[in-house]
């Protein structure tokens, strides 16, 4: 600190690096660094400092605090200097406002709530949309499915039944809006719509029957695609009544033998079960007799639904002679005195000749014991199978005495219309119609709510 250079130094004017500052510094300390400030980005470059500059900058601490800040700026981090400045960025990004959201984070997660109190048993309670079942879950995503959950069972059967066939509706809906829109019922429309009838699975036949309806009230007029469609499901409806027939449990026989019916996987087992659930909230006592002796899993599966509902099941080894089983689960739901038996069978496809000819056994078998039965015996129609439908109904019809139809898995198909043809071709009556895997969703036919869902109409 002996001699300095002169003070006209051109440096600050071009605003050099920190190096080029450092070294102004060493050679005029007295010089005002006032030109070279935070505006020099000071965290571009993390330099040492030599010990000269504290030494230097110590008589400034007194006079300037702009220097002060700078001496400091160079001994410590850049970035505890920008909190002290007044016109520091730092204040913007302030990290202050961003815990305010965590108050909600802690609303949608109270996580130290269920660590605290540990309950996991009002997740039980969530069905109950009440403030407190919903803090003690804590974050645990049941409060969404609470209200999703009650929407099934407060659905009416229709809702879901609509729903089922929305699928098949869906076809029939866009077909006739695109045909009959601003457009007259003229011999092409016809034609048009007799094709998407067939397509729909409502069979040759009834396609032309129904067309031929509709062209009789408004033939060459013009027409709107929703009075097409109500016209059609209440012409459908007419075809469906005869057939739509619940099933009617004889009390004059104990038990009342009800023998099931149908190929691999059409629904037999699933069928039995959530009938005997309905008949037992009905009070009637009823048993099952786990007659698939060729599937372990069919019987296993019998087991469970008898268990849910309460019913006896009886059970043989894998194997075991199915008719021999039928008899046997008679004798016993006389002895108990039940009001209904379920008899599950064997899937079989209708082309196999002497699975066919072991249904006819176990009927034989069981009128050994009592004439009459197998009082009713429902064969069981899975609806993807669209037109193979009818060759199922004619060989078990004739092997079997088939006097009454359940229709299933019609939510997962596109071919409901398969239900209008049969009851067009065979008349026979049909019980059941099945749109879910609960309970609920087997109920008796109706036929003015089918033709309407079948349509995409409402009630």
């Amino acid at each position: 600190m002996s001699e300095a250079p002169p003070p006209a130094d051109p440096v600050p004017a071009k605003k050099k690096g920190w190096l080029s500052w450092l070294r102004r510094e060493r050679q005029d300390p007295s010089s005002p660094p006032e030109a070279v400030t935070e505006e020099e980005h000071p965290a571009m470059e993390t330099v040492a400092v030599p010990p000269p500059v504290p030494e230097a900058a110590a008589p400034r601490v007194d006079t300037t605090p702009v220097e002060e800040v700078e001496e400091y700026f160079i001994g410590e981090i850049p970035a505890f200097v920008l909190p002290g400045l007044e016109l520091a960025p730092e204040p913007e990004p302030k990290p202050e406002p961003e815990p305010e959201p965590e108050p909600a984070v802690v609303a949608d997660e109270p996580l130290p709530q269920s660590e605290s109190g540990s309950e996991p048993e009002p997740a039980v309670v969530a069905d109950e949309p009440l403030p407190e079942a919903g803090e003690t879950v804590a974050g645990v995503p049941v409060a969404v499915s609470a209200e999703t959950v009650p929407d099934s069972p407060q659905k009416s059967w229709f809702q879901r039944l609509k729903e089922g066939l929305s699928r098949s509706s869906n076809r029939l809906t866009r077909g006739i809006v695109d045909l009959f829109t601003q457009r007259r019922l003229d011999d092409a429309a016809l034609e048009e719509l007799e094709e998407l009838l067939i397509t729909a699975d409502l069979g040759v036949n009834t396609a032309a029957k129904l067309v031929a309806s509709l062209a009789k009230s408004r033939f060459n007029q013009e027409i709107t695609p929703e009075e097409v469609r109500t016209t059609l499901a209440a012409e459908i409806t007419h075809i469906l009544e005869p057939v739509a027939q619940p099933l009617v449990i004889d009390h004059a026989f104990r038990p009342f033998v009800i023998l099931v019916v149908g190929v691999n996987g059409s629904g037999k087992t699933t069928t039995i079960g959530k009938m005997a659930r309905q008949f037992r909230d009905a009070g009637l006592k009823v048993s099952l007799a786990a007659g698939d002796t060729f599937r372990a899993a069919a019987v296993e599966q019998l087991t469970i639904w008898g268990e849910r509902s309460g019913c006896p099941v009886i059970r043989r080894a894998t194997g075991a002679d199915a008719a021999g089983l039928a008899f046997d689960a008679l004798n016993e739901a006389k002895a108990r005195g039940d009001d209904v038996l379920l008899i599950d069978t064997a899937g079989r496809l209708q082309n196999k000749a002497h699975l066919m000819a072991e249904l006819e056994k176990i009927v034989r078998v069981l009128r050994k014991l009592e004439p009459a039965a197998p009082h009713a015996c429902l064969l069981v129609l899975d609806a993807t199978v669209g037109q193979n439908a009818h060759a199922q109904v004619e060989v078990f019809q004739r092997m079997t005495n088939v006097n009454g139809l359940v229709v299933t898995k019609l939510d997962g198909t596109a071919r409901g219309g398969v239900l209008v043809a049969l009851a067009e071709k065979f008349g026979i009556p049909v019980h059941y119609v099945g749109v879910g895997e609960k309970v609920e969703d087997l109920r008796p036919f109706s036929a003015h709510e089918f033709a309407r869902s079948l349509l995409g109409l409402d009630p």
